[in-house]
């Protein structure tokens, strides 16, 4: 078995990037887990499945 897996994003850069947005960092704490599982479940599965028909990381 070959190929890339997303293990998780770097939360110390999501919680910068939703500081300089504005967001509250309590709020942006609390949610960015689970918006995190759904999108490395799923990106995971895109690039399994060699879907190319939607934007992602380049191969």
């Amino acid at each position: 078995m070959g190929g890339a897996t997303v293990l998780g994003w770097d939360m110390t850069a999501a919680l910068a990037m939703a500081q300089a947005l504005g967001v509250d960092l309590l709020i942006a704490a609390e949610c960015l887990p689970e918006l995190e599982a759904v999108m490395v479940r799923k990106l995971n599965e895109q690039m399994a499945s060699g879907d190319r028909s939607s934007p992602g990381p380049e191969r």
